[in-house]
């Protein structure tokens, strides 16, 4: 009645198939314009799902007047 699996030709061995060759690669955003742009785009990003806000750098002067910027570091993969 019960049959040890392993053994006979019918039976199957199951194997996941291979994943893909993938790497990933680095990229940075630059953000530049007054605080409430940099602020707004960073909510935006997030929104659409592209960012979480505390993946940016925190807003740093620029040394023109009203003007900052903030960078993002996004590691992507690439298949």
């Amino acid at each position: 009645m019960f049959q040890d699996p392993s053994q006979g030709a019918s039976a199957l061995i199951c194997q996941p198939a291979p994943l893909p060759d993938s790497s990933y690669e680095t990229g940075r955003h630059l953000l530049l314009g007054s605080l409430t742009f940099v602020q707004t785009t960073i909510k935006l990003l997030h929104k659409l799902n592209y960012t979480e806000p505390n993946d940016w750098s925190r807003p740093l002067p620029t040394g023109r007047p009203n003007e900052v910027m903030a960078i993002l570091t996004k590691k992507v993969k690439i298949s």
